[in-house]
């Protein structure tokens, strides 16, 4: 395995015995970097200084004896929807192309502390909306397992540095599924922590009772290894829990004997294609092998979760989305002559069709007499779903379901079809409506070497028993990579 391929828990163990250094590590990925890059388009700005600086610091300190966390000097590619200072955070819009951020996301900040090198930042669908970063106002990303297909989205970029090893681990969000869905379709780990477990200060809105951020890595252990760094309270998110943050490494090999995985009733799983089904089918196979019981749960009001995201998520992002005037910040509009000019003028310059799609449905459902038909309402299914999940983990200690329908979708394939592009995130959407964690681990592929991911779902703030169970099933499938198509 080549260094790039590596681990980051293991290569820092390697640099402690002196088997690597960690400019040899950052020299590897950023030749893999120089080579893909064109082809895959995964970043939006490169920072190799950055890299650079931290990685001679690790090796520095590696020798002069000093303790050297397994996190400095390896090389993280961040979603261009945290604040960075000094670096452009353009969230893939054409609005905000030419901002550069005065500070730093306090998730990006709890990295800084642990000494990591900043490559660049990634690609995604503009503002977050969009499940297969073909939304990006600079460009769509490949993924790199196929490159006639999506990395998924909206962590597209994310997705596809880690996979093809551009990077080592990246920082994504997930809204709706934004770091579950790409990571199953880029074969890598996408872990979205409970809501709140993770500040989002300097983390741009989209929908803030929903958005989260979290890792995507090479394999559970570095998932865990990054989750312990940037989870903790924040006195500047008041959405931010101020909930202990338990050692995750230390529960890892807890293994999966004894375990009780449920599997949803409702959740239609005819929407699958045959490929998804039958992975998911001998996931559930081995789980059972390995000492876990299977256990069939009821959340009835699954089937009502898009149509409750897709009011909720759009309301707040018409919320969110109206401090972008063209007087503030980001793009103003030239030659308008009054004040609405402006403002009309720089929004249908700046955002694209997707997020302007989604201001308006926002906007509609929150207008006077809609307001209770439709965000009220889908607020009081969103409870019920919510309080379902909570009485279904009384009876299991995880659950289980595909990731998404189908494998890594060909580029083009649903940018004219807004409804099957939203159903791409039927498994994914309920966990953010019910704030839970959820996991997506590498199951199996499909045709055209496409990857697929097992979802397995926890309780609120239960992700130490999550990543055990995600690493006992990820040690029990031990799952040989074919080669990348790059």
């Amino acid at each position: 395995m080549t260094l790039y391929q590596t681990p980051i828990h293991q290569l820092h163990q390697m640099r402690l015995k002196g088997e690597v250094s960690t400019q040899e590590i950052l020299d590897s990925v950023q030749a893999r970097l120089t080579a893909t890059e064109p082809a895959l388009k995964s970043f939006l700005e490169l920072t190799p200084e950055r890299a650079q600086v931290k990685a001679l610091e690790a090796d520095q300190a590696i020798a002069k004896g000093e303790k050297v966390g397994p996190l400095m000097g390896m090389p993280l590619a961040i979603k261009d929807i945290f604040n960075i200072k000094g670096t452009h955070t353009t969230c893939g819009s054409k609005y905000l192309e030419n901002y550069i951020s005065p500070y730093d996301a306090t998730a990006t900040l709890a990295l800084d502390k642990a000494g990591y090198g900043l490559l660049g930042k990634t690609n995604m669908d503009e503002f977050a909306m969009g499940s297969s970063t073909e939304r990006s106002a600079f460009g769509a990303t490949r993924n790199p397992w196929n490159l006639a297909h999506v990395p998924g989205g909206s962590s597209g970029g994310s997705a596809s540095a880690v996979a093809a090893g551009q990077a080592l681990a990246a920082l994504g969000t997930d809204t709706g599924g934004s770091i579950r869905q790409p990571a199953s379709f880029c074969g890598i780990v996408g872990l979205k922590p409970t809501y709140g477990r993770v500040s989002r200060w300097g983390m741009v809105a989209y929908a803030s009772s929903l958005d989260q951020g979290g890792p995507l890595t090479k394999d559970v252990t570095d998932a865990a290894l990054i989750l312990g760094q940037i989870a903790g309270a924040d006195p500047k998110d008041a959405t931010s829990a101020d909930r202990p943050v338990p050692d995750f490494m230390a529960h890892l090999e807890t293994g999966l004997k004894g375990k009780r995985i449920g599997v949803i009733r409702e959740l239609d799983l005819n929407q699958c294609n045959k490929e998804v089904a039958q992975c998911f089918e001998a996931n559930l196979a081995l789980l059972r092998e390995e000492g876990a019981e299977i256990v069939e749960l009821s959340i009835a009001n699954i089937p009502h979760a898009i149509a409750t995201y897709y009011v909720i998520a759009p309301c707040e992002a018409s919320s969110n989305l109206g401090r972008y005037d063209g007087i503030r910040y980001g793009l103003r509009a030239e030659n308008t002559h009054n004040l609405q000019e402006v403002y009309e003028e720089s929004r249908e310059q700046g955002f694209g069709p997707e997020v302007k799609l989604r201001i308006l449905l926002g906007t509609f459902a929150l207008s006077a007499g809609y307001y209770d038909a439709y965000y009220l309402k889908a607020q009081q299914v969103q409870n019920r779903i919510r309080a379902q999940y909570q009485a279904a983990f009384a009876q299991v200690d995880a659950i289980a379901s595909p990731v998404s329908p189908t494998t890594a979708f060909k580029l083009g394939e649903k940018m004219d079809d807004p409804l099957q592009m939203y159903l791409s995130d039927a498994f994914t959407i309920p966990a953010n409506l019910a704030g839970i964690p959820g996991i997506s681990v590498p199951a199996g592929f499909g045709a055209n070497n496409l990857p697929i991911g097992l979802q397995l779902l926890g309780k609120h703030f239960d992700e130490a028993r999550l990543l055990g169970i995600a690493r006992g099933f990820e040690r029990a499938l031990n799952l040989s990579l074919p080669n990348l198509a790059i």
